[in-house]
């Protein structure tokens, strides 16, 4: 039970570092500075660069069974660098810079700590207490410290609670010690793996860009102040809270293969509504976004690690985690092409965004037929 509080703190941490960084307070400041399509194209290429570290790292992680070292080496470089961005606060520009250095180690940090999962039986139950955890950080954060905190100080602050709750990850949990040589051509020719990878991508990309993006939403489209953004972002910290030990739950009780394609309903039904959604449901709106985005990432780790070969989880997380990473460079700038084609038409740009899911669900469709013909990976 400590490992799992241990491995559901590291979320914690994680999740209010998305909130209160990645998804607010600095979205709102650099876009105060730099155009919106500029921080959002700039954003995604900080995504592409982690791809080619993450699967580098990945292949000697799984190699050598450094899975632990590299989760900790790049977890604690997250602080250092959130500390870096309030330190340039007062230039925008190296204020970006830094940030995007910092988006690239939270994102290698987070390929490993989702191999850290090899350690757990449960694991459906445990990934989703984490992201339980992680929402419950972010709506504690968002409800009550986001109305007292302010810039430069808030990037000191959530740096320095990421590094407390991640120290007990750091300590308690075991490296997973499984070795295996892994050939990047033989996982690029897996059919079926790309094929999964591909539909997880159609996803998480409309994920990516919601947590990018929606407070730059809410202000643009409702003219929101920021008190309000942050109500709304926190309620839906808060469906990502039930949606978490739900999802996790059902993965164990019924199998992640057969949770996991809920995602394409609940994504698709949620861009189908949001243009519509009059100032009075955006709080149910909010909750029904974190009980969609808490199954993407509770349900996604567990998937691979139940369909592939646990030597090489480092690297088939890393294309997971990659592929979120590309989801977001491609998310981001499709956003922006979106924005540029309707004149910054925000409601018409989100709706726009729904042919994603109705493609990832086709994908989906394509690799169960390829397990059907190759079960074994």
């Amino acid at each position: 039970m400590i490992r799992k509080v241990s491995f559901a703190l590291f979320d914690t941490g994680e999740t209010i570092l998305g909130a209160l960084v990645f998804s607010t307070f600095f979205p709102l400041y650099i876009t105060e500075h730099v155009d919106p399509k500029v921080y959002s194209f700039l954003y995604g290429l900080s995504f592409l660069a982690s791809f080619g570290i993450a699967l580098y790292l990945g292949k000697i992680a799984d190699t050598k069974a450094l899975r632990k070292s590299f989760f900790v080496s790049f977890g604690v470089a997250v602080p250092l660098l959130c500390w870096g961005v309030g330190l340039a606060y007062s230039s925008p520009i190296l204020s970006l810079i830094v940030f995007l250095a910092l988006a690239v180690s939270h994102q290698q940090a987070f390929v490993f700590y989702n191999s850290m999962l090899l350690g757990f039986e449960s694991r459906g139950l445990t990934s989703g207490i984490g992201v339980t955890f992680g929402y419950v950080g972010s709506a504690l954060s968002l409800i009550f410290l986001a109305k007292i905190l302010s810039e430069p100080e808030v990037y000191f602050i959530t740096g320095s609670l990421f590094l407390v709750l991640s120290l007990p990850a750091y300590i308690s949990l075991r490296n997973p010690h499984l070795k295996k040589e892994v050939k990047l051509g033989d996982v690029l020719k897996d059919r079926r793996f790309l094929l999964l990878i591909l539909s997880i991508l159609a996803v998480t990309e409309v994920a990516n860009t919601l947590i990018a993006m929606m407070g730059v939403y809410l202000r643009e489209v409702y003219s929101l102040n920021r008190e309000d953004i942050y109500r709304v972002i926190g309620l839906s910290a808060l469906g990502g809270v039930l949606g978490g030990v739900l999802w996790g739950y059902l993965s164990d009780r019924l199998g992640v293969g057969k949770v996991f394609p809920a995602g394409f309903f609940l994504w698709f039904t949620f861009l189908a509504v949001l243009p519509g959604v009059p100032e009075s449901l955006l709080l149910p709106a909010g909750l029904l976004a974190g009980v969609s985005l808490s199954h993407i990432w509770t349900t996604s780790r567990v998937l691979i690690l139940s369909e592939f070969p646990e030597g090489e989880a480092s690297v088939r997380l890393s294309f997971l985690s990659l592929t979120e990473r590309v989801a977001s460079t491609t998310g981001l700038i499709l956003w922006s092409l979106l924005l540029a084609l309707t004149g910054d038409n925000y409601r018409a740009s989100a709706f726009l965004m729904s042919f994603l899911p109705l493609l990832g669900f086709f994908l989906f469709l394509f690799y169960l037929k390829a397990k059907e013909k190759d079960p074994a990976p």
